[in-house]
């Protein structure tokens, strides 16, 4: 299997994982609706706990394969993979330093369309996201 395949299937997995998640919150929170106010019996208490407990380790797991397949198109970035080191360590750097919070918005905005973009596993839109953020840390060089 090529390693586009296992990132998509991981991709799937997670996807899947994590519409469980959402069903398993949703019925949660319903439940509880459910009783308009009224205490909620223990026995019926520990079965949604159980329930919610279960809807963050879906979670977990999700992100754990989102995370996977993100590396993954990381990896295939050859060249673009130290730049993408480099530029994420300048924000950080520009982040801990910046004087006004308010000129760190654009900076900030840039570095979650990064992780956004790996998040889809990826490499084109990483390299789009990876020369916005070049240019708003460029910006707040000048």
């Amino acid at each position: 299997m090529s390693e586009s395949s296992n990132r998509n299937g991981a991709e799937a997995l997670a996807d899947k994982l994590s519409e469980c998640a959402d069903a398993i919150h949703e019925r949660v929170v319903n439940t509880i609706k459910g009783y308009e106010g009224r205490d909620v019996p223990a026995s019926e208490q520990a079965a949604l706990r159980m329930l919610w407990d279960h809807e963050l380790v879906l979670r977990q797991r999700a992100n754990g394969l989102y995370a996977e397949a993100a590396a993954s198109a990381v990896a295939t970035l050859g060249e673009h993979r130290e730049q993408l080191t480099r530029i994420t360590g300048t924000a950080l750097d520009k982040i801990k330093t910046i004087r006004k919070v308010g000129d760190a918005v654009g900076l900030v905005a840039a570095l979650a369309a990064l992780a956004g973009a790996a998040a889809l596993g990826q490499p084109a839109p990483i390299i789009a996201a990876l020369a916005k953020l070049r240019t708003q840390v460029t910006a707040m060089a000048a």
